[in-house]
Formats: C-alpha cells, sequence, structure tokens
C-alpha cells in the first residue's frame, strides 16, 4: 500500500508535473530540440498510461512492480539515459509509421460514427422530452384518446398537431 502511494506521488510529480512545466519552458524558449524531446517524452508517456490500466490489474501482485515502474518513468525522464527518445525512436515511430493509415481510417469511421450516434441520442432526447412535455400538459385535461395518440408522437408531429384533439378538460368515465 505504501509503495502503491509513493509510486503514484513519483509519477504524478515526475511523469506529469515535471515534464509538464519543462514543456511549457520549452514553447516559450520556441526551442525546437525541446519542443521534439518533450514531443516525444509525451508519446512515450502516454503510451505508458495507458499500458498501466492493464498492467495494474494484473501484474501489481508482481514483488517490486511499483518500484520498477517508478525506476521506468525516471528512466524515460531521465536526460542522461533518454529513455523516452530511444522508445520513441526505436519502437513507437517505425510502429506507427506502419500503421498510420489504419489508424486514420480507423478515427475517421470513428468520428463519423460518434456524430451519427450523437444526432440519434439528440433526437431520441428531443421526442422524450417533448412526449413528457404533452403528458404533463395533458394530465388533467383532454380526452384519454387524445392523451394516448399524443403520448406516441413525434417532436414534429406534436407540433403539427390536428385542431381536433385540443386539450380541453378533463372528462371522467
Amino acid at each position: 500500500m505504501v509503495s502503491w502511494m509513493i509510486c503514484r506521488l513519483v509519477v504524478l510529480v515526475f511523469g506529469m508535473l515535471y515534464p509538464a512545466y519543462a514543456s511549457y519552458k520549452a514553447v516559450k524558449t520556441k526551442n525546437i530540440r525541446e519542443y521534439v524531446r518533450w514531443m516525444m517524452y509525451w508519446i512515450v508517456f502516454a503510451l505508458f498510461m495507458a499500458a498501466e490500466i492493464v498492467t495494474d490489474i494484473f501484474v501489481s501482485w508482481f514483488p517490486f512492480y511499483y518500484e520498477i515502474k517508478m525506476a521506468f518513468v525516471l528512466w524515460l525522464l531521465s536526460p542522461y539515459t533518454k529513455g523516452a527518445s530511444l522508445l520513441y525512436r526505436k519502437f513507437v515511430h517505425p510502429s506507427l509509421s506502419r500503421h498510420e493509415k489504419e489508424i486514420d481510417a480507423y478515427l475517421v469511421q470513428a468520428k463519423e460514427r460518434s456524430y451519427e450516434t450523437m444526432l440519434s441520442f439528440g433526437k431520441r432526447g428531443l421526442n422524450i422530452a417533448a412526449s413528457a412535455a404533452v403528458q404533463a400538459a395533458t394530465k388533467g385535461t383532454g380526452t384519454g384518446a387524445c392523451r394516448t395518440a399524443t403520448r406516441r408522437m413525434s417532436v414534429g408531429q406534436i407540433l403539427r398537431r390536428s385542431p381536433g384533439c385540443q386539450p380541453g378538460p378533463e372528462r371522467s368515465p
């Protein structure tokens, strides 16, 4: 438990906060070499964070797991070992270059599907809201047949509702 907390602190401070500040300094000074260094770091670190989700679940029982993880983050960050640059150049860049077209196609497809899904949810939400509003407005007024028909109507149908089905005083059966 203690090693987990120390590991989280090390990853936060040395894996995120310090690199974020160093990235800010690189942007401020407009140093291209530093830009490239920190972009490579952030790409490798993002992959590490994605892998960490799986490894934390299945491998955290391994002895010295958290200590190894802390050492790995410090190795990535170190200007002496240049761990992030090494991993990026040897593994990440070649792999991404090989699969770039497939990844781009998948991202375009995901973007289109998400847009269509949001439109579908939006339409459903509007229909549900309109039905609820009509139900609330007709509760206690109008004839039973009009209320039943209104519950099944879409937003456009409600707006074009026939004049013969206007809410009126509720009639008891």
